[in-house]
């Protein structure tokens, strides 16, 4: 079984949008043959400590991270646009930063989300590890809408802000066309920019059978019902804890991702 960690993972501490109860979700990695996984809630460190704590009961390592949205400019208001970043924190600077720049996103950046920006990115980088994100990042974002020449832009400038070999393109086996596009696009990047490639899967929910509940849980973020088709809603069930056979089975043809997984999970501390 090849070695993995959830690196890109929503508890119940993503609120109204992750489904995945901390008590829960420690037995199941230990179940799938895991050693690490890491928390990268949407915009906020709000379950750090129950997450810590939780992972030390039942002896799995923790890796702590957020997902964070990157506007243009944290202290614009007149623009609610921005991108997903996952950030996760090497060492106990990178832990520092991480706090640091969750802080920022609400204290000068709150805009609907905690808003960081790369300038503010780029002073606080040290003991961080970026990773591309869904396809809310700006990377896939700019792939999928400007094409692969201003994604590379995009990637490129990202791989700056972490320094080399900290920044890596995330890519994911949900099955939406959109994507298997992105995905294409991101081996294309890393061959070109020789960026590294990490295998993830944007977990929301435990297991696969949890999808429904999760599109609930969504409903009731919204206020929409379940019939509602404008509503934003997963469109498979995808979005579990996954094992690493799993995982391997859909990345076989690009190993690589997996194996830098396994990396990252082993390289935080």
């Amino acid at each position: 079984m090849a070695d993995f960690t959830h690196l890109h993972l929503h508890t119940q501490y993503s609120l109204l949008d992750g489904a995945i109860r901390l008590d829960d979700l420690f037995p199941r990695i230990l179940e799938r043959g895991m050693k690490s996984v890491a928390m990268t809630d949407h915009g906020n460190l709000f379950g750090a400590l129950d997450f810590y704590e939780t992972a030390r009961k039942y002896g799995v390592k923790p890796i702590f991270g957020c997902e964070t949205y990157v506007a243009p400019d944290r202290h614009d208001r007149t623009e609610r646009k921005s991108n997903h970043l996952i950030l996760l924190a090497k060492d106990n600077v990178g832990w520092k930063n991480l706090s640091y720049l969750n802080s920022m996103g609400f204290l000068e950046g709150f805009y609907y989300n905690p808003r960081i920006d790369k300038k503010l990115l780029r002073e606080h980088s040290q003991g961080l590890i970026g990773l591309s994100a869904c396809l809310g990042g700006e990377v896939a974002q700019t792939c999928m809408r400007r094409g692969s020449d201003a994604g590379e832009a995009v990637a490129r400038e990202f791989d700056d802000i972490f320094g080399r070999g900290n920044f890596f393109l995330e890519l994911q086996p949900n099955g939406l066309d959109e994507q298997e596009q992105v995905n294409g696009s991101l081996i294309a990047l890393a061959k070109k920019t020789g960026i590294p490639l990490i295998a993830t899967n944007d977990c929301h929910y435990l297991n696969q059978q949890d999808a429904r509940a999760h599109e609930i849980l969504m409903c009731v973020q919204q206020k929409k019902t379940i019939h509602d088709e404008k509503r934003m809603h997963h469109r498979n069930e995808a979005f579990f804890v996954k094992t690493p056979a799993e995982m391997d089975a859909y990345f076989a043809h690009i190993p690589e991702a997996m194996e830098n997984a396994a990396r990252i999970g082993e390289l935080c501390n």
